[in-house]
């Protein structure tokens, strides 16, 4: 089993900046690939940013391109997500997820992902 801890959300002005971390414990995730998701009140929950194994390979969905970089410490069993040029609307609740496999890395497909946080408010004002 895997548990995560999200932290990092508070209020921010429309155009800060924040990182989000999210700390894994119950086993190493070095072989896990990593992802953040966000839901928005009265909305789904919707994939926000995704890394493999080893930082090589990242995904991002478009609204966020450009604006919010995932990376990962694997010494310190942690991914982070940076998150600038924040606007109103990326106000919500941030979840990381993990799931394993060095090969199997697919994205940001919610349904993969079998290992979930309680989540981090994100609260953007203009």
């Amino acid at each position: 089993q895997v548990q995560l801890v999200e932290s990092g959300g508070r209020l921010v002005q429309a155009g800060g900046s924040l990182r989000l971390s999210c700390v894994a414990s119950g086993r190493t995730i070095n072989n896990y690939y990593l992802g953040w998701f966000r839901q928005a009140p009265g909305k789904e929950r919707e994939f926000v940013a995704a890394i493999n194994w080893n930082g090589g390979n990242t995904d991002y969905t478009d609204s966020v391109k450009g604006r919010f970089t995932i990376s990962r410490n694997n010494a310190e069993n942690t991914v982070y997500l940076h998150l600038t040029s924040l606007k109103p609307e990326d106000t919500a609740v941030y979840y990381c997820a993990a799931e394993s496999g060095r090969f199997s890395y697919t994205g940001g497909r919610e349904s993969s992902y079998r290992y979930w946080g309680q989540g981090t408010q994100v609260t953007v004002s203009s």
